[in-house]
């Protein structure tokens, strides 16, 4: 009798082949939640709309949820474009989606700028998973202390960094 084969295989590839998994985008849809109409989720945020997109939404706008999910798969394409510029080490899918999902919160200037980059792309794969709890400040406020303004935002910051360091084992 031959011994079981794992059916789990990991390989790290280039980040140029890579694109966000499904299962990552059903997850960051959910997360950002679906606003029909532009609105200001905390004070002093800029205007949002549908499925957390920023670009061109002015107070005011409106969407359906359709046209919603065109623009936030076309903001997905836009952090995806931008993660391929700067992370030249290769990557697991789900290291992939998590920093995906993180500079589609940050922004992709802040994240290819940032330590978790120049950590991948010195092959500091845990070192870039540790770098995520990093980003925890909101407007000079620490996230991580118990607060009324962004604890989510820490919530969102631990699962991450959860869901990065499982990528490595």
């Amino acid at each position: 009798m031959t011994p079981p084969v794992s059916t789990q295989f990991k390989v790290r590839v280039a980040v140029t082949l890579l694109t966000m998994s499904a299962a990552a985008f059903v997850a960051r849809m959910q997360t950002e939640g679906y606003s029909d109409r532009a609105i200001i989720p905390t004070k002093g945020d800029v205007p949002t709309i549908g499925f957390g997109t920023t670009e061109g939404v002015a107070m005011g706008d409106s969407i359906t949820p359709p046209l919603a999910l065109e623009r936030a798969l076309r903001d997905v394409m836009k952090f995806e474009g931008a993660l391929k510029t700067c992370i030249r080490a290769p990557l697991f899918q789900e290291e992939y989606d998590v920093y995906l999902d993180l500079s589609y919160n940050i922004g992709a200037g802040a994240f290819c700028a940032s330590q978790i980059v120049k950590r991948i792309n010195e092959r500091d794969y845990q070192g870039a998973c540790e770098a995520i709890l990093m980003w925890k400040m909101y407007k000079k406020i620490d996230c991580s202390q118990p607060n009324k303004v962004c604890g989510g935002l820490w919530t969102n910051r631990l699962a991450l960094h959860k869901r990065c360091m499982q990528a490595q084992l």
